[in-house]
């Protein structure tokens, strides 16, 4: 691992004007996908600014839903009884993911900037756009088993890891950053970005900014959710694909609904045009065939991951009708 300076901040300013004024800085909080990254030469910050000692911990109600604060641990989430609650679906995603142990130590603002788990670019012998931009994407001539089968490019068909981040948006959260110029509030769903031709960019995220919190607004969908993960072991392993689904059902007619997918793309795969179908018609098994084929019908696999288009479709009906199946 390269050497690197270690910086503690006590304020918010103080870490972001130090992270701002040097381009090759990183905040650090768990470090569980950051440490990892250094070790294998993936990244290699000159300085870590430490920001576990900042007042973002909190899980609190606000006007119009709850707030999490962005070092609040995976593990304080899942098991806030305010959580737990209200949005049900973003406890079961977060139990889904990782372990124990990692739960305990990864941040919630960690868990948003989580890197692709593509053998490609944690393999520094290999080819990776992702890692150094114009060298290739050696994943699509390779052993593409696990890679993106939506909205990938040319330059890159990596996914993102994150079970969190597929909750968050079906869940329409928002998340507030902290910059030198005051605070802003991004859509979960413009946060991360597809890779197109800068695959290297994974988020909106300046290098002078820091994550403070994230924003779940009121929702109708505590009674009616679930989120299913399909992994290759039932622990510690990342989604092939995954499910986060919600339904508000009146008198038998679908009012309103959310399907978001992950283990699919480069960020969280809302659908938007399954919930079109879903709104307004029944709850069965036929209206979720139809909307897991319309999620499905840009999918463009590649030679290994061909499954995950039936496996995606089927999952989304599996996890529609749980959903649709509660009291």
């Amino acid at each position: 691992m390269k050497p690197f300076a270690y910086t503690r901040a006590t304020e918010e300013s103080a870490a972001i004007q130090t992270v701002a004024s040097n381009t090759q800085a990183k905040f650090i909080a768990g470090g569980t996908n950051l440490l990892d990254l250094m070790k294998e030469g993936v990244t290699q910050p000159e300085q870590l600014v430490d920001i576990t000692r900042l007042p973002l911990t909190n899980i609190e109600v606000i006007s119009g839903g709850v707030r999490i604060g962005a070092i609040a641990k995976n593990s304080d989430v899942a098991n806030n009884q305010l959580i737990k609650e209200r949005y049900p679906l973003l406890s079961q995603a977060f139990l889904a993911g990782a372990s124990p142990q990692l739960r305990n130590m990864a941040s919630v603002g960690g868990n948003l900037l989580q890197r692709t788990r593509c053998y490609y670019f944690t393999d520094t012998s290999m080819p990776c756009n992702k890692r150094q931009p114009g060298s290739g994407c050696a994943a699509i001539e390779g052993y593409n088993r696990i890679h993106a089968i939506l909205g990938a490019s040319e330059k890159c068909i990596a996914t993102h890891p994150s079970d969190m981040c597929v909750a968050l948006a079906a869940l329409d959260a928002t998340i507030r950053i902290q910059g030198a110029n005051g605070i802003r509030t991004i859509p979960i769903a413009e946060f991360h970005r597809l890779p197109g031709d800068t695959p290297e960019i994974d988020t909106v995220l300046q290098q002078d900014e820091l994550i403070v919190s994230v924003d779940l607004p009121d929702s109708n969908f505590a009674r009616r959710s679930h989120y299913l993960k399909v992994r290759d072991r039932q622990s510690y392993a990342f989604a092939l694909v995954s499910v986060a689904a919600a339904l508000d059902i009146d008198n038998g007619t679908i009012k309103a609904a959310r399907i978001a997918m992950g283990g699919v793309a480069h960020k969280p795969w809302r659908s938007l045009e399954a919930e079109k179908i879903l709104v307004g018609a029944k709850p069965n098994e036929e209206t979720f065939k139809a909307a897991a084929a319309a999620t499905l019908q840009e999918a463009k696999p590649q030679k290994y991951n061909k499954f995950k288009v039936e496996m995606a479709k089927r999952a989304i009906v599996r996890a529609l009708t749980i959903v649709g199946e509660m009291a």
